[in-house]
């Protein structure tokens, strides 16, 4: 089963940048985008259901903002758009489709980088999220969360870890949030398990402002974690950086 989560920064911009024929080569069994940027309206055929697949869509209220979605080969079973909390939900930021005993998500964690409100916003968020994360690791079910956390965990997992110790997506109550998760919840970081050592070539988002793609100054803050039984069947796992369809690099996994 592959897996591919990647933030769009907008669908109709990605698709412009040859988004379909990269998919159609890859020929993954799922697909999850961040930051669509569309309401349904915007969507064409080809958006909504490329050839193949089953296309399931959670869409921002505010115009050509945030949204996720999710490309299937396999119908799912269910659907659950949102979390059930209205300011969170009218983001589009949580998108979960279950096949089986499986379940994937499609996450876009808010940015914090913009100022302090929506920095409050992110950690509101991030506190209001936490039963959720622990309803799904103790469902008994196959579960990965697939998406733009907005946090790099780790030093190796960002280029300037000392120049950004204090900003949004670095900050320490961000990471411990994230170590919470998987040392006290029991969540893998997949990509982790199986390239514990890599920096570079582990980023997934390079700033528009400077240099920062030409000189590999990322960061990795698009993620798939998972449940522990399901993280064991990884067995490979890379970040696609031959063709660019946005700001962020596609993360892609392949699980037995």
């Amino acid at each position: 089963m592959k897996i591919i989560s990647l933030n769009l920064n907008g669908i109709r911009s990605a698709t412009n940048k040859g988004l379909y024929a990269w998919l159609k080569k890859q020929d993954a069994d799922v697909i999850c985008m961040q930051e669509i940027k569309a309401q349904a309206g915007d969507m064409t055929d080809q958006m909504l259901n490329p050839e193949g697949y089953y296309g399931y869509f959670h869409y921002a209220e505010k115009k050509g903002y945030s949204g996720v979605g999710i490309y299937a080969k396999t119908k799912a079973d269910s659907v659950i758009e949102g979390l059930g909390i209205a300011d969170i939900d009218s983001e589009g930021r949580y998108l979960e489709a279950r096949f089986g005993n499986l379940s994937v998500v499609s996450l876009y964690l808010p940015s914090g980088s913009s100022g302090e409100e929506r920095q409050a916003f992110k950690f509101s968020v991030m506190e209001r999220f936490m039963p959720q994360l622990q309803a799904l690791v103790q469902s008994g079910r196959d579960v990965v969360i697939c998406g733009d956390w907005n946090i790099a965990h780790k030093e190796a997992d960002l280029k300037n870890w000392k120049g950004n110790r204090k900003n949004s997506g670095f900050l320490p109550e961000e990471r411990a949030w994230m170590t919470q998760l998987f040392v006290e919840m029991g969540w893998v970081d997949v990509y982790r398990t199986l390239h514990p050592d890599t920096t570079d070539a582990c980023y997934t988002w390079w700033s528009n402002r400077g240099q920062a793609w030409a000189n590999n100054v990322g960061w990795r803050i698009d993620y798939q974690i998972a449940t522990p039984a399901l993280a064991a069947k990884a067995v490979s796992t890379s970040v696609y950086k031959d063709e660019r369809f946005s700001d962020h690099a596609p993360l892609i996994i392949d699980y037995a």
